[in-house]
C-alpha cells in the first residue's frame, strides 16, 4: 500500500519536494501587471511628460519636484575640501581622526561624512595593523633560519 501511495501524486499535482518548475522563472521574465502598464505606457511616454512638465510650470509641487529629480537628481556623495593630514603611520591616525572630529564640530563636513571619513581610517588602520605583522613575522622567521 505505501508503494502504491509512493506512486501517487499528491493533491497539486506535484510530489513533496519536487518544484514544478526545477529551472525556475526564466531571465528576463515579466509579470502580468509590469507588461500590462508597458502596454498602457506604450507610446505615451512623451505625452506624459508633457503633461508632468506643464503641471510643474502650473505650480503643481509634485510635478515639479518630479521634473527637478529627473533634470538633476539629489546628490548622494560629494567630494570633500577639507585639509586632512598624511597617515605615515599608526600614530598619524588619532590626528586624523580628531580633525574629523574637529571639522564635524565646525559644521565643515556632516556627522554621516566624518562616519564615512572614519570608517575609511579604520580601515586604513586595519591595513597598517596588517602589514606591520606581516613585517613582523618576516623578521621572525628570518631569525629563526639564521638559528638552524
Amino acid at each position: 500500500m505505501d508503494v502504491e501511495k509512493a506512486g501517487k501524486k499528491q493533491r497539486g499535482g506535484f510530489q513533496p519536494g519536487q518544484s514544478g518548475n526545477p529551472r525556475g522563472k526564466a531571465r528576463g521574465t515579466l509579470n502580468k501587471v509590469t507588461r500590462a502598464a508597458q502596454a498602457l505606457l506604450d507610446g505615451e511616454a512623451e505625452a506624459l511628460t508633457r503633461k508632468a512638465v506643464d503641471m510643474a510650470l502650473e505650480g503643481d509641487r509634485a510635478a515639479l519636484k518630479l521634473c527637478m529629480d529627473r533634470i538633476m537628481p539629489p546628490r548622494k556623495d560629494r567630494p570633500l575640501e577639507m585639509a586632512l593630514p598624511s597617515i605615515e603611520g599608526a600614530g598619524d591616525l588619532l590626528k586624523f581622526s580628531a580633525a574629523i572630529l574637529e571639522a564635524v564640530g565646525r559644521g565643515e563636513i556632516t556627522p554621516s561624512e566624518g562616519a564615512t571619513l572614519a570608517g575609511i581610517v579604520g580601515n586604513h588602520a586595519k591595513a597598517l595593523e596588517l602589514h606591520e605583522i606581516e613585517q613582523r613575522l618576516a623578521d621572525i622567521e628570518k631569525r629563526l633560519e639564521g638559528k638552524r
